[in-house]
């Protein structure tokens, strides 16, 4: 974990209530793909957590939803507007189990964790596949941004208005892989565990009290005992859930 102070680049609107914010500053704290930040919020007492989106040796992307009084303040900062952050916070995800054929997949407001870890699959020579489920179209984004990096992508919608009519399970049922990845809603989780033929890992988005283990207000039950979402999570094995 690392504080500092970071300077806001661009903050704008992706998607129906879905904003892009850049960060500028120090970098060096995210050591793998799917921690996440907790960001300082002027006039409220908790923080926020926000999953990784991007970053570079000088930026940082997040990509966030509004969801209450917190990131209803957020979408509303502009650019010059310095913000506090602790940076590299949790566990993320474990590349060297991914295999040469890896799956990605994100649902919703998970699919950001998943654009870096795609670009560092990638970049390890990987043959990555993305699917991202969404309700409709008008909530789809990053399906560009995944394809421009390489990987090959599939979106569902519920309604069918673009791509596969259905759940990510949709696709994902038809798809010959060598590890999985996911970050996003519990039930799509369950779903993903009813079908999944490999081992896999999955992002859990738990509701968070200081973000760095120390007041247990994210533990969850696994087979390993109890964890903590923020510190030995949010990534956590297929095999040590508790369904």
């Amino acid at each position: 974990m690392k504080q500092g102070l970071f300077t806001i680049v661009s903050n704008e609107l992706l998607a129906p209530s879905v904003y892009r914010m850049v960060l500028e500053g120090d970098t060096s704290g995210f050591t793998t793909p799917g921690q996440f930040a907790d960001i300082s919020i002027p006039g409220l007492y908790l923080r926020r957590p926000i999953s990784l989106c991007d970053m570079d040796d000088k930026t940082m992307t997040f990509i966030y939803k509004v969801v209450g009084t917190g990131t209803d303040a957020m979408s509303n900062m502009t650019a010059g507007q310095q913000l506090d952050v602790l940076t590299g916070l949790g566990n993320g995800y474990d590349l060297s189990r991914s295999g040469d054929k890896p799956v990605l997949i994100g649902g919703g407001v998970g699919v950001p964790p998943m654009y870096y870890l795609a670009k560092q699959l990638i970049k390890a020579g990987k043959e990555v596949t993305v699917i991202l489920g969404f309700n409709n179209a008008s909530e789809i984004f990053y399906a560009k941004e995944f394809e421009e990096i390489g990987a090959k992508v599939y979106v569902t919608t519920v309604d069918g208005s673009v791509g596969t009519k259905g759940f990510v399970i949709d696709v994902l049922k038809t798809l010959d892989y060598s590890f999985f990845y996911t970050c996003g809603p519990m039930p799509m989780f369950r779903a993903i565990e009813a079908v999944a033929t490999t081992d896999g890992q999955y992002s859990f988005e738990q509701r968070m009290g200081c973000g760095f283990g120390a007041c247990m207000g994210c533990s969850m039950e696994t087979k390993n005992g109890p964890k903590r979402v923020c510190k030995e999570g949010p990534v956590m094995d297929r095999e040590e859930i508790i369904w």
